[in-house]
């Protein structure tokens, strides 16, 4: 608010007066020139500048049939967020994200869409590969990082589009790391970063920066009682994605090592009260045939009788399937490892090569 004195103003006072008030006005709305911005203001400014183009919008859609006339339209199924991978056109998402699609459409920085081609999928990680047919002239690549030098309390940037609200920056630090939670097919995604910065419904598969404005991980889930963020976000380390991606492009899935056998389904695991991984058959072809394993029997009175129950792989213990396919996931096939399980209340050891992943 300005209060007006009137009297006699020289004409060089006043000036100098417009020149004050001009320079003042320009560095209020001038980012790089405003000297009441601090130097962590700058950095916000400067990282958001430089990755929204690397940030995408998802867009998931569906088939279905009027109520009366039975005829197929699309409709929008949900939304998400994503980053572009590379110049090739690969793009980088939550599986969740694009869960039960029958299109996918990514839209760029510049506004034009594309609709997506399904590379691969990990849902026991929570992670999508897409790839558009854009040319590279629209294409900025995000900045890979690295995940394991990260320390509880280092800032952290996120960029993404809640609530269908196009690129929206939130800013917090690590709060915790090496948190575990629970993927869309229920199996434990390890090592997962937790955030305070703002994460809303939108913002999963949106990428995680550090202060460099380097990918440290993708933002994929929220504990809210509401739904809306409640300061408690996760993000998939960017080192885990890097290991991901190649395995998604060569294969479309997981390519992880397979021991050749059929796991006894939960129901029964739970009446038999068994204490691991319980074999309900193998494959004579496979390691675990080859070792001698065997899964569940009868005895002359048509009995159920357990087999083989994995506890161990390497000396790690074995609780459920869950942990028996996160311990596999850190070999490759062709590696030995020994197998330890109980049978017949005896511990049994197996050496076993591992084996490809059948298609």
């Amino acid at each position: 608010m300005f209060k007006w004195t009137f009297g006699i103003i020289s004409s060089s006072t006043l000036i100098i007066f417009f020149l004050v008030f001009s320079s003042e006005q320009g560095n209020a709305t001038g980012s790089e020139e405003n000297p009441f911005l601090t130097g962590d203001e700058r950095n916000n400014i400067k990282i958001f500048s430089d990755v929204s183009p690397s940030v995408v919008y998802v867009t998931n859609t569906q088939v279905v049939r009027q109520r009366f006339s039975f005829n197929a339209m699309e409709v929008p199924r949900g939304s998400g967020t994503g980053f572009v991978w590379d110049n090739n056109g690969l793009i980088v998402t939550n599986y969740h994200v694009i869960y039960g699609a029958h299109k996918v459409l990514i839209t760029l920085h510049d506004g034009q869409t594309y609709e997506a081609e399904n590379v691969g999928v990990a849902p026991e990680k929570d992670i999508a590969l897409l790839k558009i047919d854009a040319p590279s002239s629209a294409l900025q690549p995000i900045i890979v990082g690295d995940s394991s030098n990260l320390a509880v309390g280092r800032k952290v940037l996120a960029i993404g589009n809640p609530f269908e609200l196009d690129t929206t920056l939130t800013v917090g630090v690590v709060s915790a790391l090496g948190r575990e939670i629970k993927s869309l097919d229920n199996r434990t995604i390890k090592n997962v970063i937790q955030t305070d910065a703002a994460i809303n419904p939108g913002n999963s598969g949106g990428p995680l920066l550090d202060s460099r404005g380097q990918l440290i991980g993708v933002n994929t889930s929220i504990i809210s009682p509401t739904g809306a963020n409640a300061g408690i976000g996760f993000a998939i380390p960017v080192n885990t994605v890097k290991l991901i991606v190649p395995q998604l492009l060569a294969h479309g899935r997981l390519y992880r090592p397979i021991l050749g056998i059929e796991v006894l389904p939960e129901y029964w695991a739970r009446r038999f009260r068994v204490k691991g991984v319980a074999i309900m058959s193998v494959q004579d072809s496979l390691p675990a045939g080859r070792a001698g394993m065997v899964g569940i029997r009868e005895d002359r009175r048509r009995n159920i009788q357990l087999g083989d129950v994995i506890i161990a792989v390497n000396d790690e213990p074995v609780i459920n399937e869950d942990t028996l396919l996160s311990l596999l996931e850190k070999y490759q096939p062709g590696d030995e490892v020994n197998v330890t399980t109980m049978k017949d209340e005896k511990i049994h050891n197996y050496n076993l090569r591992l084996a490809e992943p059948e298609n």
